[in-house]
């Protein structure tokens, strides 16, 4: 999949666009809004970003998860050398080297809460003076769909591309929502 940047200055328009979209066989989980203008996408029924997405939690927790097992391999590494792998005195290493990885995971993910999105950084100025990005994951095949579609739309300016989601995490959002319109 590829993610689309779209700044726009209007939500009615924006609306209209999200609508087109989801006509046009681009599904509301590939749709997402940023804005600080949470009371304004509600009442416009816009699909927002996740609140958790919005911070650099997942992002800072793989950082931490690498710084994690580079600790773990180091209580490992000295006491094979050591020589303590030959009996029961291995167990504790393997316990330290498993709160290690944890930890560093951990405490990436809070420095991550309290940062923006990576990927949103470059957006911060204008979503801060009142715009709205609108980001849009494509598979290929839907491309050429969407450059027409955002062709209608005159008022939303290409802000280029960037790093997208798994494509099965679209597909799982996608069956969630289909469940959660199924079930009573």
């Amino acid at each position: 999949m590829r993610r689309h940047f779209y700044l726009s200055d209007d939500l009615d328009d924006l609306e209209r666009l999200e609508s087109d979209l989801e006509a046009r066989g681009i599904a509301r989980p590939q749709i997402h809004i940023l804005s600080n203008n949470d009371a304004g996408l509600e009442s416009h029924h816009l699909h927002q970003v996740e609140s958790l997405l919005r911070k650099d939690v997942v992002h800072s927790g793989k950082i931490g998860f690498l710084v994690g097992l580079v600790a773990a391999a180091i209580p490992l590494v000295v006491a094979y050398i050591v020589g303590l792998s030959e009996g029961y005195l291995w167990i504790p290493v393997i316990f330290l080297s498993i709160i290690l990885l944890g930890f560093c995971t951990w405490e990436g993910g809070l420095i991550g809460i309290q940062r923006p999105n990576h990927q949103y950084l470059k957006f911060e100025r204008a979503i801060n003076s009142g715009r709205h990005l609108l980001i849009v994951d494509v598979d290929p095949g839907q491309e050429k769909r969407l450059m027409k579609i955002i062709a209608d739309h005159p008022n939303v300016e290409d802000m280029g591309l960037g790093e997208s989601v798994p494509g099965w995490v679209v597909g799982a959002q996608k069956q969630w929502h289909k469940f959660v319109r199924w079930a009573p």
